[in-house]
């Protein structure tokens, strides 16, 4: 399958890793990445909104599917807007795949919620994804392609987990209580990802999502665990010193659901919870620089 990404970021990579059979062409948004991607053998062009090469639409229109992490830009440069001639006019495009997140779904007060849950949320960033949903599934439409969803809570794997963030003294156990999240292994939303653009569905909205919803520090106290090393404190939310971004997290309460997807899709998780994720991870010599020497 010809797959053009808008963004060869942290989950496409994990889908071309993990799918031989993708023949791999996309963006990046500078010339060192450009470069890096091409050395892997990987047909990478520049597009940080509002430089691109022409070779790119070129691209765009030899794609049989194409897979969006592009996170909505202020200001303009969508791809939507920006190559929409591209899009239409692609011969052999037959689906669109936008990933997105759980963050549109708002605050639920803690309950499990699906695909069919409302989205109540009045966040910026949420209210963004949002449109950038509705635009991508507009350009399905205009070009008469099927267009997933794919809601993405948290993301884990190599290189990108509670383990590395303890080995690099970044980790911290804010505690707010009755506050779960869900986050998903990169591995698994890879797999969602190719599921979704082979099964031949109608185009619809995915979560993606572990089946354990936890409190955050619960994850960081067991990654530790794994290492032999003490956990950081724990620091109670309502005196923490947190980003913006970062306190964001903490505001909406929530369970999410990826059973439609298992339903429909037969999404097997490698990682249905942390545990399995931060095993796997430890086994293969994340953050083993903080263990100690007998």
């Amino acid at each position: 399958m010809r797959v053009f990404f808008f963004g060869i970021g942290y989950c496409a990579e994990a889908l071309i890793r993990r799918t031989p059979g993708i023949e791999a062409s996309g963006t990046a948004r500078s010339d060192e990445r450009v470069a890096a991607l091409r050395a892997a053998g990987v047909e990478a062009y520049v597009f940080d909104g509002a430089r691109w090469e022409p070779a790119l639409e070129q691209a765009i229109q030899r794609a049989e599917a194409i897979v969006v992490s592009i996170p909505p830009r202020a200001g303009g440069g969508a791809p939507t807007q920006l190559f929409a001639s591209a899009i239409a006019a692609a011969p052999a495009l037959r689906r669109i795949l936008y990933y997105s997140t759980i963050g549109v779904y708002g605050d639920h007060g803690g309950q499990w919620i699906d695909e069919t849950s409302a989205t109540p949320t009045r966040s910026e960033r949420g209210l963004a994804r949002l449109a950038d949903e509705a635009r991508w599934i507009e350009a399905g439409r205009a070009r008469g392609a099927a267009v997933d969803i794919l809601r993405l809570p948290g993301i884990y794997g190599p290189g990108r987990n509670a383990l590395v963030r303890l080995r690099e003294g970044d980790a911290r156990r804010i505690v707010k209580p009755g506050h779960v999240s869900n986050r998903a292994h990169v591995d698994d939303i890879a797999e969602v990802t190719h599921l979704a653009l082979t099964r031949g569905l109608d185009g619809q909205i995915w979560n993606v999502a572990d089946d354990e919803p936890a409190p955050p520090q619960d994850v960081i106290a067991y990654a530790a665990k794994l290492l032999g090393v003490d956990p950081p404190p724990e620091e109670p939310f309502d005196e923490a010193r947190l980003s913006p971004m970062a306190a964001s997290f903490f505001m909406d309460e929530k369970r999410v659901s990826a059973a439609k997807a298992k339903a429909l899709l037969g999404f097997k998780p490698a990682y249905p919870t942390y545990r399995e994720g931060l095993d796997a991870l430890a086994a293969a010599g994340e953050g083993r620089e903080l263990v100690q020497p007998d």
